[in-house]
C-alpha cells in the first residue's frame, strides 16, 4: 500500500491542474456584433460643445430659440443650424425619421438619442455629449440639462440613436 501513497498525492494535483486551465472565450453571436465604431466627427464635436453653451436655458413648449425659450426638437434644431448649417427641423420624431439609425454602442458626441416619455414613440429628443451622458430640454424642471442615458428613467424610456454625420 505504500507504494500508492506517491500516486494518491499526485492524481489531486493534476486534477487542480487541469480546472485552472482558462475558460473558453466566449463565441460572438449575431446578438453582439453590431457596427464598427465610427471616426469621431468634427461637427459633432460642434454640436456637443454648442449644446453645453444652452445648459440653463429656460424651457417652452414649441420653443426654438435660447431668448424665448427652447424645446427639445426646438433645441436641436437650432443647434444643429447655428453650429453646422444642417437644417433639421420639425418634431422629435420628425427628426428621428430623418436620421440615419446607428447603434447605441457607437454614440459619438453630436449623435441624436431619442426617448419615448409620452407612450409615443420618439416623443423627446437630445443631443449625445459623450460618456454615456446627453444635453436635452425636458419640460420637468424647465431648463435645458445633463442627463445619464443610464438614468432609471431614460434607460427606460430609451427608444434609438441616429446620426447626420458621416
Amino acid at each position: 500500500m505504500r507504494w500508492l501513497s506517491p500516486i494518491c498525492l499526485l492524481v489531486p494535483v493534476i486534477l487542480l491542474a487541469a480546472c485552472g486551465s482558462p475558460a473558453p472565450r466566449p463565441v460572438a453571436s449575431a446578438e453582439t456584433i453590431t457596427q464598427a465604431p465610427l471616426p469621431v466627427s468634427e461637427k459633432g464635436n460642434e454640436v456637443a460643445l454648442y449644446a453645453l453653451g444652452l445648459i440653463d436655458t429656460g424651457y417652452r413648449f414649441g420653443g426654438k430659440n435660447p431668448e424665448a425659450g427652447l424645446d427639445c426638437s426646438g433645441m436641436v434644431s437650432y443647434i444643429y443650424g447655428q453650429a453646422t448649417g444642417l437644417k433639421v427641423q420639425g418634431s422629435a420624431s420628425d427628426i428621428a425619421r430623418k436620421g440615419r439609425p446607428i447603434e447605441r454602442s457607437v454614440l459619438r458626441p453630436g449623435d441624436l438619442v431619442f426617448f419615448n416619455t409620452r407612450n409615443r414613440p420618439f416623443s423627446h429628443v437630445g443631443v449625445y455629449i459623450g460618456d454615456a451622458r446627453f444635453v436635452h430640454a425636458p419640460s420637468t424642471n424647465g431648463r435645458v440639462r445633463i442627463d445619464r442615458l443610464s438614468d432609471n428613467y431614460y434607460a427606460q424610456r430609451f427608444e434609438a440613436a441616429r446620426t447626420f454625420f458621416d
